[in-house]
């Protein structure tokens, strides 16, 4: 390879998150003045607006004009303001419980236990954040619990990605295949007029499948590691990285009855925000109010003064400022895509596309659309809202059951969410840790194509049990 290539390479695999998504704000922005514009009625069913089938019309094209397209950018920054902040606060009050050492003498107390047995974390931290995934407890704000994975990489001496995808691929493996979360599963059955929750099964045998594979596939990733081949090279944790400010003393720390004391004060705050997520549907908003808390109840734990307890808050909050932003940019490109009005026209070229098939290709039609219309509609309840209410009647019609199309497209939507660059919450992530987007597709692409595979998999047997209502 010459070296122009290796250097052309080397940059695409570099490239800047903010500038990869710039680039897709602009091609979307060009796409509003080419692609049909039209729309859908929509009726409100209680709390949930759903499109109208066969109402789609053509509309009055709305082209992104020049000014349109930056202030997209501040609009997607406003609308996307709850994760912003959480990133921010979770910095603040990271920052804070870093400077007790409480976090890096539990984590060095765990990692002398474990040795090298990192099979045996892998799998204990993963299956835990799987269950609070597909449960629903923990999705947006799995952003506030990745620096943990990234300290616990550091003191394992792993690297970024794997502390990354400890954290991230268990919430997501769990989530993408979900059993009982209300935001999408419940959401599209009622649409699809099924029992709430029904068909749970099946669909645990799914769970459960994805997370052994995910947890099989970080554990061999961190095999490699072990064997200095590490996808990020020599460079374990980017300098850029935001999180990775918090460093982990790989000395002996003692663990000391005050430690303790942070720790389980730190854990009752977060296991009572899982509880009340739960009874209260508390959400995102919550979980910035709780860091807020943590920080100051910490600090105080430590003897901090009030204002070493602010400005070490502030300064964590500063570090992670890249990593907040681009949940915003992000944002800007269903900002864009929705006052295009084209996004309507997408699904109702896939409708149509999808009628004449067989069941078996119909519904594995069903879930490679929605896997492609997750990278325009990065929002699983918004994906739903707009593509159920048409798959339900097209199901009918082609003979295939209505739990499948809904699986199908739960599942077309999960496997693409952990690549899906319009997704904030990934961006965001990548930015925290310093992965630039092309070496985390390079991880990320194999278990991904697995994921596929399976899906495609189930959706079939689904279609030859005739996989009902129960």
């Amino acid at each position: 390879m010459t070296e122009s290539k290796q250097l052309k390479k080397k940059s695409l695999f570099r490239l800047d998150a903010y500038v990869l998504l710039f680039c897709i704000l602009l091609l979307c922005a060009l796409a509003t003045y080419v692609v049909p514009t039209g729309e859908f009625d929509r009726v409100k069913n209680g709390n949930v607006t759903t499109v109208v089938p066969g109402s789609y019309h053509a509309v009055e094209p709305n082209p992104t004009g020049f000014i349109e397209f930056f202030t997209a950018i501040q609009t997607g920054m406003v609308k996307g303001a709850p994760i912003i902040f959480l990133v921010l606060f979770t910095g603040g009050a990271l920052a804070v419980l870093d400077k007790t050492g409480a976090l890096n003498a539990a984590i060095l107390t765990m990692v002398r236990k474990l040795g090298n047995r990192e099979w045996l974390l892998v799998i204990l931290i993963t299956s835990v954040f799987s269950v609070l995934g597909t449960l629903g407890v923990i999705v947006n704000s799995v952003i506030a619990f990745v620096p943990l994975g990234i300290m616990i990489a550091r003191a394992m001496k792993m690297d970024a990605i794997f502390g990354v995808a400890l954290i991230y691929l268990g919430v997501y493996a769990g989530f993408n295949t979900t059993i009982a979360f209300p935001g999408t599963l419940g959401l599209s059955q009622e649409i699809a007029e099924l029992p709430l929750f029904s068909g749970i099964g099946y669909r645990t045998i799914i769970y459960v499948t994805f997370v052994i594979v995910t947890i099989l596939y970080i554990g061999r990733y961190a095999r490699k590691v072990r064997q200095n081949k590490s996808i990020l090279g020599g460079e374990l944790f980017p300098s850029d990285s935001g999180s990775t400010t918090m460093e982990v003393d790989t000395k002996n720390v003692d663990f000391t009855t005050r430690h303790k004391l942070i720790l389980a004060f730190t854990g009752i705050v977060l296991i009572g925000f899982i509880v009340c997520t739960i009874l209260f549907k508390w959400d995102v908003n919550e979980m910035s109010g709780i860091f807020i808390f943590i920080a100051i109840g910490v600090g105080l734990l430590n003897k901090m003064s009030g204002n070493d307890i602010a400005k070490t808050f502030l300064k964590g909050c500063q570090g992670l400022i890249y990593g907040a932003l681009i949940v915003g940019m992000a944002r800007a490109v269903t900002v864009i895509l929705e006052d295009g009005k084209f996004l309507d026209t997408i699904v109702y070229g896939l409708a149509t596309i999808l009628e004449p098939l067989s069941p078996m290709a119909g519904a594995i039609g069903m879930f490679l659309g929605s896997a492609g219309l997750h990278f325009l509609i990065s929002s699983g309840s918004g994906e739903a809202v707009m593509l159920m209410p048409l798959l339900a009647p097209l199901a009918d019609l082609m003979g295939i059951t209505r739990q499948v199309a809904v699986e199908a497209l739960m599942l077309g939507e999960g496997v693409v969410n952990c690549i899906n660059p319009t997704s904030g919450v990934l961006m965001s992530i990548l930015a925290m840790s310093g992965i630039s987007y092309g070496k985390w597709l390079k991880f990320m692409l194999p278990l991904t194509a697995v994921w596929t595979v399976l899906s495609i998999v189930f959706i079939v047997i689904g279609v030859l049990i005739n996989w009902g209502p129960y």
